[in-house]
């Protein structure tokens, strides 16, 4: 062969590498290729963090920034990337995946399988919730892409651009809690907090979702990596994320975020949620990052969540947003009044009035509100705003003596200590009649003075059945409607209770 001939065949086996900018190019012909193919949900949520980093040689190589991705783009779309590239470039026969470092450097995958593998203790932690799944999935296969369901499983609970800290009323009642969130936003991304986990406990309607959405809207004004979520929807996010088979990016999402916030822990039910979140509270805390919870009850009270769950939520700092003093509860009515006005410029209230209704209505935020929409309600139809007239307009919702807001731990406490015997003792399961007594009178005192249902009181009592409780009531009851004695004795305990 000539040197003419060899030149030519050496220039034949030789593939010219392209530029950078060729390749951002050529990788976004493709990527318009597959949004129309797949959608723009579905490109969204596994393409968008996909990078194309060089070709060579007929294998193009990407990266990603986590395991799960990797494993689920080579699962289930590699062939899709393959078929775009040829396509659009030519000429490339393999597709290689790697993880991307936080630098942004690619991480060869190793000779071994890659496959990411669910943990055993994770399996274990899911196993209730997949029956759950198996039990709700629509019949004759799954409807909706899984790719929309992961993203709905991470999607935070909607915050009310309203509850912000500008917007949040401080008294000596709350002055701690605020004190504490404030804290919370103050301490920035990397910095080890100044105390994990914030828990803040009250009764409704005293200001605990206004605290903690204003906590997140701080946050995030400040880009911090933020998820508010309800228990509620941190349920339903595991339950979607195990529907789309992304438990595991669900559990990535909820240990790598910077502060997670979930209001209202009492209603998180079911042993693999209550581990799902054992888990990412651990995770969270040990690795310094920001956890916030709110529930209507401290958490040693939290009798339905788990042991381990409770003893990492009292390790934190616990903070208890107690009834409206006098002076916030004006405050409050003022801001609402205002507020009022603004829709209806001919809406006043005298002093007196404002008075007599903080003076009236003692329970929460939310009943002092729906006084002044009652009071703008009679100064639209045109009566005087009197203090009868206020008197009149917001009678249903004064409550004198509000017996509903005892605690049941203060009822046992009571009880325990008027009959001589210990809380553990009523708690417990012995039968003898100087404990069935008390237990019986606190189970009937928890159900006269407390909004609590019967299984509800039930498992307060040590994991009775309801059952259980309607007997004691019943009994109570009856032997009460015989026995003056008795009937005095819980008249005294209510009002040792209510005062």
């Amino acid at each position: 062969m000539n040197e003419s001939a060899e030149m030519s065949a050496a220039a034949a086996n030789v593939r010219i590498i392209p530029s950078i900018r060729d390749i951002d190019e050529s990788w976004g012909r493709c990527c318009r290729r597959l949004r129309a193919e797949l959608g723009e949900n579905v490109f969204t949520s596994w393409f968008g963090r996909l990078k194309l980093d060089s070709i060579e040689t007929g294998r193009a190589q990407f990266s990603v920034p986590t395991r799960f991705l990797k494993s689920w783009i080579e699962a289930h779309y590699s062939d899709r990337i393959l078929a775009a590239l040829e396509a659009e470039i030519g000429g490339v026969a393999s597709v290689a995946i790697a993880l991307r470092s936080s630098m942004g450097a690619s991480v060869a995958p190793p000779a071994a399988s890659t496959a990411v593998s669910q943990p055993k203790a994770i399996e274990a932690a899911h196993s209730n919730a997949a029956r759950l799944v198996s039990a709700t999935a629509p019949r004759g296969g799954a409807t909706r892409d899984d790719a929309a369901i992961y993203s709905e499983a991470l999607a935070s609970s909607p915050l009310d651009r309203r509850l912000t800290f500008a917007s949040f009323l401080v008294g000596r009642s709350n002055q701690l809690a605020y004190s504490a969130a404030q804290r919370v936003v103050e301490d920035r991304a990397g910095q080890t907090p100044a105390f994990s986990p914030l828990y803040v406990h009250s009764a409704v309607g005293l200001g605990k979702t206004h605290l903690l959405q204003a906590t997140a809207h701080a946050a995030v004004a400040q880009g911090r990596s933020v998820i508010y979520l309800t228990a509620e929807r941190f349920m339903y996010g595991f339950v979607a994320a195990l529907q789309s088979h992304t438990a595991i990016a669900f559990k990535e999402a909820m240990r790598s975020i910077n502060l997670l916030i979930i209001d209202d822990v009492q209603f998180l039910q079911g042993k693999a949620f209550q581990n799902e979140f054992g888990h990412a509270l651990n995770a969270l805390l040990d690795s310094g990052r920001q956890v916030v919870v709110a529930a209507d009850r401290p958490p040693a009270d939290l009798e339905s969540l788990d042991e381990r769950v409770r003893s990492r939520l009292a390790g934190g700092l616990c903070v208890e947003m107690t009834a409206l003093d006098e002076p916030l509860r004006i405050k409050i009515l003022e801001a609402r009044i205002a507020a009022a006005r603004a829709q209806n410029p001919h809406f006043s209230v005298s002093p007196a009035v404002v008075a007599f209704v903080a003076r009236s209505i003692v329970s929460n935020g939310r009943d002092l509100e729906g006084a002044v929409n009652r009071l703008n309600a009679h100064s639209i139809v045109g009566s005087p705003l009197t203090v009868e007239a206020a008197e009149v307009a917001i009678r249903d919702l004064v409550r004198a003596h509000e017996p509903r807001r005892v605690k049941i731990e203060d009822i046992q406490k009571l009880v325990a200590s008027h009959y001589s015997v210990s809380r553990s003792d009523i708690l417990s399961a012995r039968r003898t009649a100087t404990v069935v007594k008390p237990r019986q009178v606190a189970m009937y005192l928890s159900k006269a003075l407390t909004l609590r249902s019967l299984p509800e009181i039930g498992r307060r009592f040590g994991g009775r059945d309801h059952t259980t409780v309607l007997h004691a009531v019943r009994k109570i009851e009856g032997l009460s409607a015989t026995d003056t004695a008795l009937r005095e004795e819980l008249e005294l305990l209510k009002r040792m209770l209510q005062d």
